[in-house]
């Protein structure tokens, strides 16, 4: 007797039962799917561990349950002796796991020994999965290596390019690449599986595969697509309702759909009659009911708006009748940038304060530091007094460490002090985040600014460098010019503009002397900040510059 149990979904969530595929008294064989679970990630198909008889079913249709409970007895026709069989992470990998476009991705489950033990055997063919890439799609664009190439571990197999940032993603285990399962061109989501590798090196239990342990959990690429449905509740206006037609609250009795996924059709007025089914034998999955309101709210609306704004739409303009044009099309990044700025323009009232601070003191001191630290291989840069400042100043004026909240009634204030800076690549506008500035050093600062800025150049900026800022510089002093105004960096409610210093005379009260003058532009959301208040912080922020000792009290 053998008893099949709830694998390892990933998370300590209870699973439901959408669907019992046997009958107490069915012979079956391994690998022959018993049940239908469903996760709030994805379904799962969990298979037999053996051939034999079905005795007993433990478990019923909308039952919830976790992880090593037992779904059913099995009487194994190999073997008489009585064990307990659960499902291991190489077998929940084996598990038909329904994806984003619907369809089922079968991994081949190693022999199972009479002992229910479970061995990856050298060279066995594994499929690896996308990697959490901060809950957006990405689009592949880049294929680096070819069918038949030898891999070892950390090499890199694809290059993705999201919204955010390009990331490569590396191989997590040596072999032979088998085969791509995607294309360049395709867009791509966390758990989708990307690639096949025959996998190298001695056996080694499942449980010890991280790349295995992980596959469940990210077995749900559309986990994007209910964060996009909510999207439009981001910005001040309101998201425009659904197309109530389609998505009347009448759930159909007659869709083939598991009581987990009723609850969040029920829960989001959806109904089941008008969701296009992708799951086995016409069944509705989780995922096919977040695409469905997805392609809802992505519907043109009646409106000759142009984005949601509330203006008019921008013709569409034929330059070549002008003369030679050639059209580029820009990188996802840009794209991207494009529409996070505009949507921060229009929705925010900008103000922008403009003040000088004098780094005199601050830029001898800094040079001073230059021979000491290149030692080190460290480059202590202006930048990095500026973030060290800018936690003071954030501190002492705690609303500019804040942000409105949607209901445009609350201010959520922030305890801890992640600070921007503006990066330029070639592929776009990036935003690395120091995080808890007012933890490091101005040394430790420095040093985390080379290597931001080293891995913005080189594309390997992931997600989680660029999440969680709290304020923004955006410093131009390499370049030139005297003022701009920035664009806040919302949902943060301020962003510090840095043009070039230079030197100019200064009345000191008796007579002009050369000072080294630093021009600050200060953009601000005035719905959150007033301008006595942003005048405050630029002259308290220009103090501490001025005299880097205030900094101590």
């Amino acid at each position: 007797m053998a008893d099949v149990l709830v694998p390892d979904m990933g998370s300590d969530d209870p699973v439901d039962i959408a669907e019992i595929l046997v009958k107490e008294g069915d012979s079956v064989q391994e690998e022959d799917s018993l049940v239908v679970i469903e996760s709030a990630k994805a379904s799962l198909e969990v298979p037999s561990p053996a051939a034999g008889k079905i005795v007993k079913i433990h478990a019923s249709v909308g039952q919830s349950l976790k992880t090593g409970d037992v779904l059913m007895t099995i009487e194994s026709s190999d073997s008489g002796s009585s064990e307990t069989t659960e499902v291991t992470d190489n077998q929940a990998n084996g598990i038909d796991s329904v994806m984003e476009k619907g369809t089922e991705e079968r991994h081949d489950a190693p022999e199972s020994a009479s002992t229910g033990d479970v061995d990856v055997l050298a060279n066995a063919d594994q499929t690896f999965n996308i990697p959490d890439i901060g809950g957006d799609a990405a689009d592949v664009i880049e294929l680096s290596l070819k069918p038949g190439d030898q891999v070892k571990k950390d090499d890199t197999l694809i290059v993705l390019e999201s919204a955010k940032a390009t990331v490569e993603v590396p191989a997590e285990a040596d072999g032979v690449l088998v085969k791509y399962e995607v294309n360049v061109g395709d867009s791509v989501s966390e758990g989708k599986p990307f690639v096949v590798i025959s996998v190298a090196g001695a056996k080694s239990a499942p449980a010890e595969k991280p790349a295995q342990q992980e596959a469940p959990k990210q077995a749900s690429a559309p986990a994007a697509a209910p964060q996009q449905a909510s999207a439009p509740a981001q910005t001040a206006a309101p998201a425009a309702p659904l197309n109530t037609n389609s998505l009347d609250v009448n759930l159909s009795s007659d869709v083939h759909a598991g009581p987990a996924v009723r609850r969040l059709a029920n829960k989001l007025g959806v109904n089941l009659g008008l969701v296009s089914a992708t799951g086995p034998r016409g069944r509705i999955l989780k995922e096919d009911v977040h695409a469905f309101v997805k392609s809802e709210l992505s519907k043109p609306k009646a409106t000759g708006a142009a984005g949601g704004t509330g203006l008019p739409a921008l013709p569409e303009m034929d330059f070549s009748q002008h003369g030679e044009v050639e059209e580029v099309s820009l990188t996802k990044i840009q794209q991207m940038s494009a529409q996070n700025l505009h949507r921060a323009w229009v929705n925010i009232p900008h103000v922008t304060q403009f003040d000088e601070a004098d780094i005199t003191d601050l830029e001898n001191f800094r040079k001073s530091l230059g021979e000491e630290f290149k030692k080190q291989g460290v480059k202590i840069t202006m930048l990095a007094f500026m973030i060290k400042a800018s936690v003071h100043a954030l501190k002492a004026f705690p609303k500019f460490n804040a942000s409105l909240h949607s209901d445009g009634k609350t201010l959520i204030m922030k305890k801890y002090y992640h600070i921007g800076f503006a990066a330029d690549t070639p592929n776009g506008l990036v935003v690395p985040v120091i995080k808890n500035a007012d933890r490091l050093s101005v040394v430790e600062i420095a040093q985390q600014l080379m290597d931001l800025s080293a891995k913005a150049r080189d594309k390997k900026l992931g997600p989680k460098d660029m999440q969680g800022g709290c304020f923004t510089i955006s410093s131009l002093g390499g370049i030139g010019g005297t003022a701009f105004t920035p664009i806040v960096n919302w949902p943060e409610v301020a962003i510090l503009g840095v043009s070039r210093s230079k030197m100019q005379p200064v009345w000191n009260g008796k007579e002009f002397t050369p000072r080294n003058m630093l021009p600050l532009s200060l953009s601000y959301d005035h719905r959150v900040i007033d301008g006595a208040d942003a005048a405050r912080f630029s002259q308290y922020l220009s103090k501490l510059l001025g005299d880097a000792r205030r900094m101590l009290l």
